[in-house]
C-alpha cells in the first residue's frame, strides 16, 4: 500500500470505524446465542381454559359465563377481558362482600399465577353477558380471553342449566 494511501482520510475513517463495528457484531453474535439457548428472560406463561359453561338465560337481561383457568408455565399472566362475537357485551366481574351483603363489580383484570388455576364460580369471579340472544342448553358458543402476555385463547363454550 503506497504512503499516500495509507495517510488518507479514507484510511483513518476506516480505522476508526473497525474497532466499534467488531464490538458490535460480537456483541449481536453473543445475544443470538443467549436468546436461542433459551436462557433470555422469563419462561412464558402457558394457559388452558378448561371447565367453561355458559348458564341458559331464562328470560333474563343477563347471564353468566364461568370458566377455569390454568397457568402450567413458569411465569404469571393476567386475564383483561373476554368477548364472544356470538352474544354481547360481556364483563368480568367479581362479587365482593360487605357487612354480610354481596355485589358485583367490574374486574378491571384477573392475575394467573404461574403454576396456579383460577376457578369462576356464582358468587366468586365470572363473565357478565348482557342482553344475551336466546342460548338453548346443548348449544355451544365460541369465546375468547385474552391474556397480557399470552393474547387471545380461544375455547367453545357449551350452554347448561346450572352453574354448577
Amino acid at each position: 500500500m503506497s504512503p499516500v494511501m495509507r495517510d488518507s482520510p479514507v484510511m483513518g475513517a476506516l480505522r476508526a470505524a473497525v474497532v466499534p463495528l467488531g464490538a458490535c457484531c460480537a456483541a449481536l453474535a453473543l445475544l443470538t446465542v443467549y436468546t436461542a439457548t433459551g436462557a433470555a428472560g422469563d419462561p412464558p406463561p402457558r394457559i388452558e381454559v378448561v371447565d367453561a359453561r355458559i348458564i341458559a338465560p331464562m328470560g333474563a337481561r343477563s347471564t353468566a359465563a364461568y370458566f377455569e383457568i390454568r397457568n402450567t408455565g413458569s411465569s404469571p399472566d393476567t386475564l383483561q377481558y373476554a368477548d364472544s362475537p356470538d352474544l354481547g357485551i360481556s364483563i368480568i366481574r367479581r362479587t365482593v362482600r360487605r357487612t354480610g351483603t354481596g355485589r358485583t363489580e367490574p374486574a378491571r383484570a384477573v392475575d394467573i399465577p404461574a403454576g396456579g388455576t383460577v376457578l369462576m364460580a356464582p358468587g366468586g369471579l365470572g363473565v357478565v353477558i348482557l342482553d344475551p340472544p336466546a342460548l338453548k342448553p346443548g348449544q355451544s358458543v365460541r369465546y375468547k380471553l385474552w391474556f397480557r402476555y399470552s393474547g387471545k385463547v380461544g375455547v367453545r363454550v357449551p350452554v347448561t342449566t346450572r352453574p354448577r
